[in-house]
């Protein structure tokens, strides 16, 4: 098991410790424990479903239900040195996806919280995550009676006070965007690091292990071949018809379905097949092998999580991803799977069902929604390994929670559905745990990077 129940005690004053402000779920806490051996030695949130989580998956380490704000440093560290301040503080009032929504300057504001550590407690590192955006950190001002915004002629004035003052205080400071494919994670989550350190040691950023095969460094075998949607899909979950539910899909819902099936699987020289044998979906006569790809390539790190695909005994089965926002048709199956956020599932999957194409057909223009597919008519015809398939049924699902932890790079036994006491999490606040944490791969390839002390672990007999 991956939490390490009853293998390790602690005691907190024997060691340097490890603290995790934000902690969320767990993601940067499992990176972390990935990287040093042991569970993190406190965790810091304000949300209870958040900490029940994280206090089911790590049960060693000490909580904090509260405001970061509210946790004096000097008192949680009990006179112990700290090694290592974890911080991922609220990242969507900087994120370009809160798009034109009010900002607030108290959560804007909550990236100070490490200066009130590295001004009391002095940990040896500080890392700190969070979007890209971060850099352009600025104050706000007044738009309209209630509503705020960066000030556009200070944009970065805040963020770079907020280095300066880490300077101030005796630590070197560097930054960098890191993306998460590029370090075995199976999505392309790209996000900004600031590591700070006080002990006189160089702050390294780690190498990327993994990378698109289809580029030199991995055909020529110096990094390994990146994570893709592929490999996080559940196969097994059945992906139901999109021309027979009770409730008809939105209009423009069916236009990216239609630009997918078209970009990712009719005009594809290469459509993915999903690997093993398919199972039997009830609107498919025969089917005989899967293949998923979203709105992204099944070669490539999953963007987003997908699903699984649905077959039958003698057809085959394509698929690629899909988001539900905007404009956007997807990503194929071959890629990693896209940015996961904290807001809802706003992934699906969407399947192509094929079978051998033995007549004539009339097909539809892809920018039209798309019709229902009846006996005789023919959406698109696909060459699969020299041989011409017609599309039979589409399908469409929603990534579930498993596979977006899986997308995240969380362990197989990270515990996503009940807490500590066995109460259970809706899939809705299993989602969001999910969109708000830190790719475990991404945090263990961080630490390992610029924290080697190991801390001392008295093991139970």
């Amino acid at each position: 098991m991956f939490r390490g129940d009853n293998q390790f005690s602690f005691n907190i004053e024997d060691h340097e410790l490890v603290v995790d402000n934000f902690a969320g779920g767990g993601g940067a806490s499992t990176g972390i424990q990935l990287a040093i051996g042991r569970p993190v030695d406190v965790a810091i949130n304000h949300d209870p479903d958040a900490i029940a989580m994280h206090k089911t998956n790590h049960p060693l380490t000490k909580h904090y239900c509260e405001s970061v704000w509210d946790i004096n440093p000097v008192e949680a560290c009990a006179g112990s040195p700290v090694g290592l301040a974890w911080f991922s503080p609220d990242c969507k009032h900087f994120s370009k996806a809160a798009g034109g929504k009010p900002l607030e300057k108290k959560i804007r504001g909550l990236a100070w919280v490490a200066m009130r550590w590295a001004a009391t407690v002095r940990p040896k590192i500080i890392m700190l995550e969070n979007v890209e955006e971060f850099v352009t950190w600025g104050p706000l001002i007044n738009i309209g009676s209630k509503e705020q915004r960066p000030d556009p002629a200070r944009k970065g004035d805040t963020f770079k006070s907020f280095v300066h003052q880490l300077r101030q205080h005796g630590y070197d400071v560097k930054w960098k965007e890191l993306i998460a494919s590029d370090y075995g994670c199976p999505t392309i989550r790209k996000r900004f690091f600031l590591v700070a350190r006080c002990d006189g040691q160089p702050i390294t950023f780690p190498k990327a292990t993994h990378g698109n095969p289809n580029k030199q460094p991995v055909n020529g075998k110096t990094l390994k071949s990146w994570k893709t949607a592929a490999d996080i899909i559940d196969w097994s979950i059945p992906c139901k018809s999109i021309f027979n539910r009770p409730r008809p899909l939105a209009e423009k819902t069916m236009q990216r379905i239609a630009k997918g099936i078209n970009k990712f699987i009719i005009q594809n020289e290469q459509p993915f097949i999903a690997p093993g044998e398919a199972t039997i979906a009830p609107f498919i006569t025969e089917c005989a092998n899967g293949s998923s790809q979203r709105n992204m390539a099944i070669d490539e790190p999953l963007r987003t999580i997908c699903a699984q695909v649905k077959g039958g005994h003698f057809a085959l089965v394509t698929s690629h991803m899909i988001k539900m926002r905007g404009t956007n048709i997807g990503f194929p199956t071959n890629e990693p799977v896209h940015t996961i956020t904290a807001g809802g599932n706003h992934i699906g999957e969407v399947r192509a069902f094929l079978m051998k194409y033995y007549g004539t057909g009339i097909g539809q223009d892809i920018n039209q929604p798309l019709h229902t597919i009846r006996t005789g008519d023919c959406f698109g015809l696909v060459m699969v390994r020299g041989e011409q398939y017609q599309i039979v049924d589409i399908g469409l699902r929603m990534l579930e929670p498993h596979e977006l932890f899986t997308a995240q790079s969380f362990p197989s036994d990270y515990i996503i559905n009940v807490d500590h006491t066995g109460k259970k999490y809706s899939k809705a606040k299993q989602v969001a745990r999910c969109g708000n944490s830190v790719p475990p791969l991404l945090a263990e390839a961080l630490v390992n990077a610029n924290y080697q002390r190991l801390i001392n672990i008295e093991q139970v007999a």
